[in-house]
This record gives structure tokens, C-alpha cells and sequence, in this order.
């Protein structure tokens, strides 16, 4: 609903923003003719401002040089803009499309409602845009239902003509339409912010009164709470896109709200009653100069139908109000519309998932616990805006918490811990420091450990095999780790053999087993198109390094003398000087990797020499989730239900894992068996789906708050 009016604190009353807008499209139509929009920086959340109030200070006036948009022969969507009067507002909207739209196809279509003013010649400057006139002013409403009409496009884009987009708006702004796994999407929204910076709207609230709020409005775009992409109650018409076949048999905006007010809100209603999501999609930042065609003042003018329309509204979907929040709700909390609980997250660091196993799984459990209908919430103890990985989670739907915006983790807990149902501490280290904080300030919160793998064992097997100078901090870890376990009302491990050692130390710990989670992305390329050997690896972590070092002193000489020409490739960051040095010629470092999957497309088998460990072995779902086979140890294989020259070969000696890389890398059949066996085997035990019932159990979601057993009863 463009402009609701709702909190005095929030009015923009003496913003000037209608001369502000005549500068700005002076100096839009000036860079045109000077041949310099390029030059015009993209629009961005921390910019707007610095994108949009130089031109403020530009005082000449420019003559309108022409534009030539695009006019796709099969768009991929149809922008419907509807203008009367405010030639102005409509040129520099179109130059702005021009400039920033990227290349997707799309077709512009302008209704005139009857202007008086150069609108009626649009023509003569602007090319490549279609033109629906209007005998008479019809209004708002008419005027973009009789634009729809016009459309051939897959979308429908309805953007006010009182607007600036930004760099690629319209590929973010049709994203979201592509995405699965929490039902069908219906309706994206943009973010819209003013010229000056300031936010205008995150998606918005319609309370059971009817009323409504522009969540956000007036606040720091930049704010995590209003990065990620998150179902809204209804989204500004300003600027929304909905499928043009759901459009159409919705019956397009609802005539019954004429000329304007309230149609959008209507719309994203309908969108739901119809099973659709409608969804506030942040990366599309559009530039609004709000109430340039109506005004702002809801006692005068076309503003007064926003009161009228209110009435008819509620009457409309009195059914669909009584489930809405109370108009005095904390907008904060009332913005959300999960099924599920609050779940707040808290781990080291943000997942990076071409680093570690430990980041994908977490990855995974953010993706699975959106798709149970939870607001997740996720804060990385450092607190680092971690770039695309953080925006990764923020397009995931996941709130990406992060400095300055959190100052410190207890702070945010004293301030937000009684808004979650549930909190997910990972890694011991991590929760170890939290704990209390959670306890004290997350009362209704249930408390889950998760714990990746069992520190404590993985330092016990490293002092058996480098010496007793790592016993005494196994020892200590393990009684820090079993602290926090009786700590939580839950604790996650990722297998059944360490679900069994708990049920053995710690008999009154609550246990479930959350293991890595694996999706099958078989590589095609046949045996005799492969060659090489691989591992892969995170190198700050122990293991990885221990399990490096003995295979380039202990096995690789003895698979190189057999297989002179075959490489041996490291994919993994962190690799340390001195085991560099250690390679010859028949080792390849690729270092950390984006992609790896072409990795994997070449390589005949990977290998995982562990000599200690705990967990499961991201390394080796990695690679037979692509098909490609792997040797490693008893400690390797552990917890993974893996059988020996079935689906993996297993060796502990040295002489006898290089003898199983050998053989591995030079026979075409045990290969095509141990590649389709071992895919069908980790696709079949670490699927999505099991992860998906082990998070509701522990959640107590779908009836299965009772499955969670205690270890002694395992």
C-alpha cells in the first residue's frame, strides 16, 4: 500500500521530496544528452544517498535527449508503468530502466490516464516502449489492469513511475520465482527506499484492524533485519512482479478499491488465499520519491481513499484479519510469518561451504529448518559480515546477524533472547562461552548442542597417535564438552557410533544423531576418461594436516613408483609450508577451490588417510556423492556404515592403502562397482530427508517432540 501513514515518528512531511525529484531528472536527462549516464553510480542500500542528492545540487536544466529501450520480441517480462502527468517522474524512470535493467528480456508498457502534460508525446523521445492511452483519468487501479492487458511477458512488473531501480533490479526482483523448497512464490516485493538513503519499506504489516505499517520505514536500509529475504504480509505496489497467469486468474487488481489504495494489499491477500507465497526480496532496491502523484496527506486529495479503502478492505477478508497480529504488536515480531518456532543459530563463523564439511552441513540446517516454516536467525560469534557467504544465507531467508548492527553477543540476547523458541549452539568452543548467556536470557528457548563431532574424542585418538602432550587437553575438553551437553535440554551428534560412546559417558544426556547431509551430484565422465587422485581438505584443521604429511612420507612414493604419470591433487586452503616442500612432481596443490566439481569430473578416486578423527568424514561423502570412489582408514570409514570393497576400500597400513590406491586407479570394474555402490550408500544415509525428520524431532515439530531419546535408552 504505497505510503501508509501509521506512526507519527516516521513522517517525511519536510522532506522536499518533489523538488529534490524535478533536480534529479534534470540532471538524469543532462548526463543523457552529454552521452555520460554511465558515469551514474549504481544504487545501492549504504549509496542511495550519495547516488541520488549530488544531482540535488545541480541547478541547470536539461534538454531531454532521447531514449531507445528494449523491446524484446519474447520478454521475459512486462514492466507496467502508469503515469498521469509527471512527464518528468516518467522520463527519468525509463532512463533509469534503460540504464540498469542487465539482460533480461522485458518490454515496457506505459498507461496514460488522460495526462495534459508531455506524457501525451511520449513518443517522441522515448522509442522501444508501448503506449496504452486512456481517454479518460480511469485511475490507479484501471490503469494498471488495462496495462496487464497489453502484456505478453511470463511476469508482470508493476512499478510506479515515481521511482529510480538499481543496477540488475529486475534479475533480482524475478529471482526468488525460481526458488524451492517453502512453496510456490506468488508475489516478490522490493525493497524501496527515498533519495536521501532512508528505508521506506521492507515488506509490510497489515494488522487485524486492517491498518498497516511500511515495516522499516525511515530506518538504516543496511540493517540485517531488513537484508534477507522473508515472506511479508504484502509488498508496495510501487515496485512487485507477480506471474501474469496468476494475475489474470485472480482477476487483476480489484476494481472494488477504485481509482487506488489498498489494491496491492488486496492482491498479496488473494496471492495467499490461493496457496502463493508473497515475498520481500531485498537485493531489489528501487529509489522512491513516495506521494509524487498523491501526495501523502490521507484527509485530501486521492490519499483520502486510503481510509475509505481500509473499510472495504477489512470487511473483504474479515476471515484472514482475525489471524493477523494486534495494531499495538512489536512490529519486529510482527512482520514474520513463520509456522514454525524463532530458532536462533550460533556458530564460529558464518558457513563458508567451499572450506569445510562442518559449513555445509550447517548450510543444510539453515535451508532445512526455513523449509519447516522456522524464522531462522543466524549470529557467528565474530560477528564478521562474511560478504557472499553472508548473503548466501540472507537469499537462503535466513537473519544474518553481524558488527556493527551486534555489538556483542550477550547484548543481543539481553535485548532479542526472549523472542526464540529455540537455540542451536555449534561446537563446543562456542557453546561452551554461551551458554549461560543463553540460559539466563533465552528462558522459553529450547537449549540444543551441536556438537559437529566430538572434540574430545578426535583430541583423545591425537594423543594416541602424536603422544600423551595432547592428553591432558583431551581430558579437559571432554569434561567441558559433557558440561554443556547436561547444559542443553538436547545434543546433536553425527553419528551412531558417537551417539553410543555418549550414551556410555554421560547416561542423562538427551542425544540425536545429525549427521553431514549429502545430495547426489553424480559426475558422468567414464573410467577411462579419468586420471588422478584426490584430497580434500580444510588445513587448519589437525587431522587434515596429520593425514597429509603420512600420505606424502609414507604412501605416496609407493603409488607413484606404480603409477609413474598419475597426480596426486590437494584442493583445500591453508596447506602448511612444510608440507608443500614435501611434494614432487607427481603433486598438484589447486589450493581452495570455488567449484569442485570438475575436480571430481576427472579424477578416478580420492583418499582420506586419517590417522585420527572424530565424526563423519565430509571428504569422503564429498566425493562419492559424486560418484567417485575413495580408500581410506578404519577411522575414516567410522560411523558411516561403509563396507569394505563393497562400497569403499579401507586400509591402515601404509603399504596396504597404497596398494588399494593402486589397484583402485587401475581396475575398471571394481571401480564401477565401488562408484555405484558407495553414491546409492551416502545418498541413503546422510539424505536431506533424514536431516529434515532428526530437526523436527528436536524441535518437537510434526508430532515428533518425543522421539528425542536419552543416550542410556539408545
Amino acid at each position: 500500500m504505497r505510503g501508509f501513514p501509521r506512526r507519527a515518528r516516521y513522517t517525511l512531511a519536510a522532506r522536499g521530496a518533489t523538488a529534490l525529484l524535478a533536480d534529479v531528472t534534470s540532471e538524469l536527462a543532462a548526463r543523457l544528452r552529454r552521452g555520460t549516464l554511465a558515469a551514474l553510480p549504481p544504487a545501492r542500500p549504504a549509496a542511495v544517498a550519495a547516488a541520488t542528492v549530488p544531482y540535488a545540487a545541480r541547478g541547470d536544466e536539461a534538454a531531454r535527449g532521447p531514449l531507445h529501450l528494449s523491446l524484446a520480441v519474447e520478454p521475459r517480462a512486462s514492466i507496467v508503468i502508469p503515469a498521469v502527468n509527471g512527464f518528468a517522474r516518467t522520463y527519468a524512470c525509463l532512463a533509469s530502466i534503460l540504464e540498469r535493467t542487465g539482460d533480461v528480456p522485458y518490454e515496457v508498457i506505459v498507461v496514460d490516464d488522460a495526462s495534459t502534460d508531455e506524457t501525451r508525446h511520449l513518443e517522441r523521445v522515448v522509442t522501444g516502449v508501448r503506449v496504452v492511452r486512456n481517454a479518460a483519468n480511469c485511475g490507479f487501479i484501471e490503469a494498471c489492469n488495462r496495462g496487464a492487458e497489453a502484456t505478453r511477458g511470463e511476469f508482470l512488473v508493476f512499478l510506479n513511475n515515481d521511482t529510480f531501480v538499481s543496477q540488475g533490479w529486475l534479475a533480482q526482483l524475478l529471482e526468488p520465482f525460481g526458488s524451492s523448497g517453502e512453496g510456490e512464490v506468488g508475489l516478490v516485493g522490493a525493497k524501496l527506499v527515498y533519495p536521501d538513503g532512508r528505508l521506506q519499506e521492507a515488506g509490510g504489516i497489515v494488522f487485524a484492524d486492517g491498518s498497516g505499517w511500511n515495516y522499516g520505514r525511515g530506518d538504516d536500509p543496511d540493517n540485517p533485519k531488513y537484508q534477507f529475504r522473508c515472506d511479508a504480509h504484502y509488498c508496495s505496489g510501487a515496485c512487485i512482479a507477480i506471474r501474469r497467469d496468476l494475475f489474470r486468474e485472480l482477476g487483476g487488481f480489484d476494481p472494488h478499491y477504485a481509482p487506488m489504495y489498498y489494491e496491492d494489499v488486496d492482491l498479496a491477500f488473494a496471492v495467499r488465499a490461493a496457496g502463493r507465497r508473497v515475498v520481500y526480496q531485498p537485493t531489489c532496491l528501487i529509489v522512491h520519491f513516495e506521494g509524487g502523484t498523491a501526495g501523502t496527506d490521507v484527509g485530501s486529495g486521492a490519499k483520502r481513499y486510503q481510509r475509505l479503502n481500509q473499510q472495504k478492505f477489512v470487511a473483504k477478508w474479515a476471515k484472514a484479519l482475525a489471524a493477523q497480529p494486534p495494531p499495538d504488536a512489536d512490529p519486529d515480531v510482527a512482520r514474520y510469518r513463520p509456522t514454525g518456532p524463532h530458532v536462533l543459530i550460533i556458530d564460529a563463523h558464518t558457513p563458508r561451504t567451499d572450506h569445510d564439511a562442518g559449513s555445509v552441513r550447517m548450510s543444510h540446517v539453515c535451508r532445512i529448518l526455513r523449509r519447516l516454516g522456522c524464522h531462522v536467525t543466524f549470529l557467528p560469534e565474530n560477528r564478521a559480515q562474511d560478504g557472499d557467504y553472508t548473503r548466501a544465507l540472507q537469499a537462503a531467508g535466513v537473519e544474518a546477524l553481524y558488527h556493527p548492527y551486534v555489538l556483542s553477543l550477550e547484548r543481543h540476547l539481553r535485548q532479542a533472547g526472549a523472542r526464540y523458541q529455540a537455540v542451536i549452539m555449534s561446537r563446543v568452543d562456542v557453546a561452551s562461552e554461551v551458554i549461560d548467556a543463553v540460559r539466563q536470557h533465552c528462558p522459553r528457548a529450547r537449549r540444543v548442542f551441536d556438537t559437529v563431532d566430538l572434540h574430545f574424542l578426535r583430541e583423545a585418538r591425537r594423543a594416541d597417535v602424536t603422544g600423551e602432550r595432547h592428553a591432558a587437553h583431551a581430558e579437559r575438553l571432554k569434561a567441558k564438552e559433557l558440561a554443556v551437553a547436561r547444559a542443553c535440554n538436547v545434543t546433536l551428534v553425527v553419528s551412531p557410533a558417537e551417539r553410543d560412546l555418549l550414551a556410555r559417558e554421560a547416561p542423562d544426556v538427551a542425544v540425536d544423531v545429525l549427521s553431514l547431509i549429502v545430495t547426489a551430484d553424480r559426475t558422468e565422465t567414464p573410467f577411462a576418461e579419468r586420471s588422478g587422485i584426490l584430497f580434500i581438505g580444510n588445513f587448519q584443521h589437525p587431522p587434515n594436516c596429520d593425514a597429509l604429511e603420512d600420505y606424502l612420507r609414507n604412501i605416496h612414493p609407493a603409488v607413484r613408483e606404480r603409477l609413474p604419470h598419475v597426480v596426486f591433487t590437494v584442493i583445500g586452503a591453508h596447506v602448511p609450508p612444510h608440507l608443500e616442500r614435501l611434494a614432487d612432481r607427481g603433486v598438484q596443490f589447486a589450493g581452495p577451490v570455488a567449484d569442485i566439481r570438475p575436480h571430481f569430473a576427472a579424477a578416478r578416486l580420492s583418499v582420506a588417510p586419517l590417522r585420527y578423527g572424530a565424526g563423519i568424514k565430509g571428504k569422503i561423502n564429498t566425493s562419492l556423492a559424486f560418484g567417485v570412489p575413495v580408500v581410506t582408514t578404519t577411522v575414516g570409514a567410522e560411523g558411516m556404515e561403509l563396507h569394505h570393497a563393497d562400497n569403499i576400500l579401507i586400509a591402515d597400513a601404509p603399504e596396504a592403502f597404497a596398494e588399494a590406491v593402486v589397484a583402485l586407479h587401475s581396475d575398471a570394474a571394481l571401480w564401477t562397482r565401488l562408484s555405484a555402490n558407495g553414491l546409492r550408500a551416502v545418498t541413503t544415509q546422510f539424505s536431506v530427508a533424514n536431516a529434515e525428520r532428526a530437526l523436527a524431532r528436536v524441535l518437537g515439530l510434526r508430532g515428533d517432540a518425543g522421539s528425542t531419546t536419552r543416550a542410556s535408552r539408545l
